[in-house]
C-alpha cells in the first residue's frame, strides 16, 4: 500500500515539478547542502553509530553528499551545448525528466551516494522513490529530511525503509532506476526492469599494478589505506595487488610487517583502522573466501563483534582472484612484466579502480591507454574520489551509466528532445 500511495503521489507531483523552472530546482540542492552542513558532525556520529564507519570516513561522507548537491545544482544550469546552425533552419534541443525514478542505495555510504542519485533525479525534474539500505535507515531519513528542508514539494521525494523485496517493487513500475550495491543484485534489477534505464554501479575487482621502479615507500601506505581502511567495505577498495617480480619479495616483507600496525576496534574509537564489518553474514562469506592458501592474519580485534582480522593472501583461490570480497582482504602476487599485469586485469569480468606505481611516464601512459577500468589512480591510493574532481564509475560489469560527479551525469535522468525548424516558413504570431 505505501508503494502504491508512493507512486500515485509521484504522479500527481510530477508535472508541477518537472515545469518548475530550472533555477528553483537547483536552489533546492543549494539550501539541501545546507541543511547537510549544518548537521555534518551529527550526521557523521549517525553513521559512526549505525553504518561502523570511522570518523575520519564518515565526516568525508558527508562532505561528499554537500558537494554533490552543489556540484548538480551547478551543472544542471549550464544548459545544454549550441548545435550548428545553417541558414533558414533553426535546430535546438533540451531536456525533459523522465518521471518517477527509483533510488535506491547502499550502506556503505548511506548518505553521500544517497544523496549523489536523489539530487541528480531531483534537480533533472524527476520524482524520486527513494529507498535506503535497510542496514542505514536512520541515515536515509536524515538525507530525506535534507531535501525536504531544502523545499521539495509533498508527493516529489518519498522514502520507502524496507528489504530487498521493497527496492523489487520499486524497479518494475520506475521509469528510471538508480542503484549502487553488488552485482548479483545489479544483474536483478536488470533482469526485473524492462525498458527502465539503469545507472547502475555494481563494484569491482580493484587490482594494484607495481612496477619494478616503484617507491615502496609510498606504495605500502597507499595500499594499505586503499585495501584495509572502512574494512575494505568500499567498492574502490584496493583487492589484489600485481608487483613485478623484481621486487615482489621486498613488497611482500614490508606488508607483512605493515598489516602488524592495523589497529582493529569499535569505529567510534580513533585511530582504528580496520572497525567491524556490518553483519555476521558478511563474517561468514569473507572467512569462506579466504580460507585455505597461505594467509597472514593481523590484529583479530577485541571481539564481541562482527571483526574480521586483516588479511593478506599470497595464493589465493581462483575465486578469491577473480572476484569482489568487500572486506579487508588483500591478495599478493607476483608477475614478470606490467603488461603481464595488464593482461591480468583485462581478464577480469569487473573494472572500477586500478592503481598503478611506476616513475617511468612512457609506463603511465601505456596502462592508462589500455586499462579497462573506469578510474585508474596513478602513485597514490584508489580511494576517494571527489566530485568535480575524480568523476567516479567503471565499465563493463561494473556498472552502466555516466560517472557520478562529473558533467554527464545528470544526462542519465532525462530524455533529449531535439527541435529542427525551416525558418523560412515561419508566420505572423497572432
Amino acid at each position: 500500500m505505501q508503494i502504491s500511495a508512493a507512486f500515485e503521489a509521484a504522479a500527481t507531483a510530477f508535472g508541477p515539478w518537472a515545469r518548475m523552472p530550472v533555477a528553483d530546482r537547483a536552489a533546492v540542492l543549494v539550501r539541501a547542502a545546507a541543511e547537510l552542513r549544518a548537521r555534518r558532525y551529527e550526521l557523521a556520529a549517525l553513521e559512526v553509530r549505525e553504518c561502523a564507519k570511522p570518523w575520519v570516513e564518515a565526516d568525508a561522507d558527508v562532505c561528499e553528499a554537500i558537494d554533490f548537491c552543489e556540484y548538480y545544482a551547478w551543472s544542471v544550469l549550464g544548459g545544454p551545448p549550441e548545435l550548428v546552425q545553417v541558414r533558414g533552419e533553426m535546430n535546438s534541443w533540451h531536456f525533459r525528466p523522465r518521471g518517477v525514478c527509483a533510488v535506491i542505495a547502499p550502506w556503505n555510504f548511506p548518505i553521500a551516494i544517497a544523496t549523489g542519485m536523489c539530487a541528480a533525479a531531483l534537480v533533472t525534474g524527476n520524482c524520486v522513490l527513494f529507498k535506503p539500505a535497510e542496514q542505514a535507515p536512520a541515515c536515509g531519513q536524515a538525507v530525506f529530511d535534507a531535501f525536504v528542508a531544502g523545499g521539495v514539494p509533498d508527493g516529489v521525494l518519498s522514502l520507502l525503509t524496507g528489504d530487498g523485496a521493497v527496492g523489487a517493487a520499486l524497479v518494475e513500475r520506475a521509469d528510471t532506476v538508480a542503484f549502487t550495491g553488488s552485482l548479483a543484485v545489479g544483474q536483478e534489477i536488470a533482469a526485473r526492469a524492462g525498458l527502465s534505464r539503469l545507472v547502475l554501479e555494481l563494484g569491482g575487482k580493484n587490482c594494484v599494478i607495481v612496477d619494478a621502479d616503484a617507491d615502496l615507500d609510498v606504495v605500502v601506505p597507499a595500499v594499505l589505506d586503499s585495501a584495509f581502511g572502512f574494512a575494505g567495505q568500499k567498492c574502490s577498495a584496493a583487492s589484489r595487488v600485481l608487483v613485478h617480480e623484481r621486487v615482489y619479495e621486498a613488497l611482500a616483507a614490508r606488508l607483512r610487517g605493515a598489516l602488524e600496525t592495523l589497529a582493529v576496534g569499535p569505529a567510534a574509537d580513533f585511530g582504528v583502522d580496520v572497525p567491524a564489518v556490518i553483519e555476521a553474514a558478511a563474517v561468514e562469506r569473507i572467512e569462506a573466501m579466504i580460507a585455505g592458501g597461505s594467509v597472514l592474519r593481523g590484529d583479530a580485534g577485541p571481539g564481541g563483534g562482527f571483526y574480521v582480522a586483516p588479511a593478506l593472501v599470497f595464493e589465493p583461490s581462483s575465486e578469491l582472484a577473480a572476484n569482489e570480497v568487500f572486506g579487508p582482504v588483500l591478495s599478493v602476487e607476483p608477475v614478470s612484466s606490467v603488461a603481464a599485469a595488464c593482461d591480468v586485469v583485462d581478464s577480469l569480468g569487473q573494472a572500477l579502480t586500478g592503481g598503478l606505481f611506476s616513475r617511468n611516464p612512457r609506463v603511465v601512459a601505456e596502462v592508462a591507454a589500455r586499462t579497462p577500468v573506469g578510474n585508474l589512480y596513478v602513485n597514490r591510493g584508489i580511494t576517494g574520489a571527489m566530485v568535480g574532481r575524480q568523476p567516479f564509475g567503471g565499465n563493463r560489469l561494473s556498472g552502466t551509466g555516466a560517472k557520478a560527479g562529473g558533467p554527464t551525469y545528470l544526462a542519465h535522468f532525462m530524455d533529449p528532445v531535439v527541435v529542427c525548424e525551416d525558418t523560412t516558413r515561419h508566420g505572423i504570431e497572432t
